[in-house]
């Protein structure tokens, strides 16, 4: 990464840093745009270019890289794996990452829980990639692109987060929704082989 974007980078986390810390002090509709670029020092022209998306989508600063993780658990998985168990794997481990080294992960949770508008974005955020996991679930299976069965996968497996958290236990959900999904997908996929 050169020093561009390297610096491009530093400002895109401060930002999301700074909305952070106001919301869970203040709450989200107590805080506003122009609050938050100037915590971050910088315009609110600059906070625009790095979060065309508005406010919500500075709470949730690594959708970047979400399909591009959703694809290649998919495309890169051991042999003998089934698409829902490489994606339980991710989802698993995404989750336990955050709440065993991020101290501030409860607080998020909490903040995205509590407003409507950022779980509405939440469960958008999710299934924006639902097509291109559909995609790739039927490139995979050697499916047509349009195949139902590769879409559901995606659109349920993309909407375990939501319903996994709110469970008194997360990973126990998230173990029993993606046992669901591997045992339906394992028959639709038996149903296809000729």
């Amino acid at each position: 990464m050169g020093r561009r974007e390297r610096k491009k980078a530093a400002t895109r986390q401060a930002l999301a840093d700074a909305a952070l810390r106001l919301f869970t002090e203040r709450g989200y509709e107590e805080v506003g745009v122009r609050e938050i670029a100037d915590a971050a020092d910088v315009s609110v022209t600059t906070l625009f270019k790095h979060f065309p998306d508005g406010k919500e989508a500075l709470v949730f600063d690594q959708d970047l890289d979400r399909e591009t993780a959703l694809t290649a658990a998919v495309r890169h998985r051991p042999d003998g794996e089934s698409v829902p168990q490489a994606l339980h794997r991710l989802f698993r481990g995404e989750h336990s990452r955050r709440v065993h080294t991020d101290p501030g992960f409860p607080d998020f949770l909490r903040l995205v829980d509590t407003t409507p508008p950022l779980r509405d974005y939440a469960r958008r955020m999710w299934l924006r990639h639902e097509q291109a996991l559909a995609t790739t679930i039927a490139e995979d299976a050697g499916l047509p692109t349009d195949d139902p069965a590769c879409l559901a996968l995606a659109h349920f497996a993309l909407s375990t987060p939501t319903l996994a958290r709110t469970s008194a236990d997360p990973d126990a959900a998230l173990a029993r929704i993606f046992t669901l999904l591997d045992q339906g997908w394992t028959t639709a996929e038996a149903a296809e082989t000729p």
